[in-house]
């Protein structure tokens, strides 16, 4: 068994360390306090740092001893703003997973009590799976939406299930409440959800929630493959990979920043079936001639 950290083992807290920490958390915290507390720095270095970063432009507080991001923060992520393309950065990232994996990745968006698709890369496999960006999916029978279930807590989800209904896609759709609700307690000890053809017979998936910058969720990521194939690795492993949480944070991002710019990101909800037939029957051949409904 391993003893304790020797001294010099344990990593160094810097400066800079204490001041990105500061600076986090004014995106959420206004009072010295609770500053404090989120930093777990103490008030007097907390203080000092604020009045650092209020002398720069980087913070402000006002008459009643509240903070808040200064100016030059705006200025700053305006700056970023205007050179980031949040599709380059969703397709860089799911590129990756797809190149780790094999498997089809999809980003999707939490808009209106479901998922919309957003970005989809195929995999490099003879089919293609029954699904295109601006399809609306449900919550509680896709991998991405029981991780968004998850990750709202339990009392959201069952106010969110209470307004959709638990309707089933597939004969091994959830269509319990109760059995949701246990199952998303374990979507948050493990990361990451799996969908055991609940929403596509004949197709599996993971997923997890991606958040933004205030850990508030925005969507999920998913690799899907066919049921009666084996998955490129262990399905833990495959969850383990979509959890990632500096991957989730950057497709937070850019779920984020599509939504905001591109207004048809959110759609009115199309049926699966409607588009695409209710099984994986519908997958389409690469070497077929694809219609403007099953583009992806």
């Amino acid at each position: 068994m391993a003893g304790p950290l020797r001294r010099e083992e344990v990593p160094a807290i810097t400066a800079s360390d204490k001041t990105l920490a500061v600076l986090d958390a004014l995106g959420t915290h206004s009072r010295l306090t609770d500053i404090s507390a989120a930093t777990g720095l103490p008030k007097t270095t907390a203080h000092r740092i604020l009045k650092t970063l209020a002398e720069h432009g980087y913070a402000r507080v006002d008459g009643k001893g509240r903070y808040s991001a200064g100016p030059r923060v705006l200025i700053l992520a305006g700056r970023l703003l205007a050179h980031l393309d949040p599709a380059e950065e969703a397709d860089h990232t799911l590129r990756g997973l797809t190149a780790e994996t094999g498997h089809t990745v999809h980003l999707g968006a939490y808009a209106g009590d479901e998922v919309v698709y957003i970005a989809k890369l195929e995999a490099p496999v003879p089919y293609q799976m029954p699904s295109r960006v601006g399809m609306s999916v449900r919550l509680h029978t896709t991998a991405i939406g029981k991780a968004i279930l998850a990750a709202l807590g339990d009392e959201e989800a069952a106010r969110v299930c209470a307004r959709t209904g638990l309707r089933p896609r597939t004969p091994k759709s959830l269509t319990d409440q109760r059995a949701l609700i246990a199952q998303l307690h374990q979507i948050r000890e493990r990361g990451y959800a799996f969908d055991d053809e609940e929403n596509e017979t004949d197709i599996r998936c993971v997923g997890a929630a991606i958040y933004d910058h205030t850990d508030r969720v925005m969507g999920g990521v998913s690799l899907s493959w066919l049921a009666f194939s084996n998955p490129s690795r262990p399905v833990p492993e495959l969850g383990a990979r979509v959890a990632a949480r500096p991957r989730q944070r950057r497709l937070g991002a850019a779920a984020r920043l599509t939504l905001a710019h591109d207004p048809r990101a959110v759609v009115p909800r199309i049926e699966e079936r409607d588009l695409l037939g209710h099984h994986a029957a519908s997958l389409v051949p690469r070497a077929a001639s694809r219609s403007p409904e099953s583009s992806a």
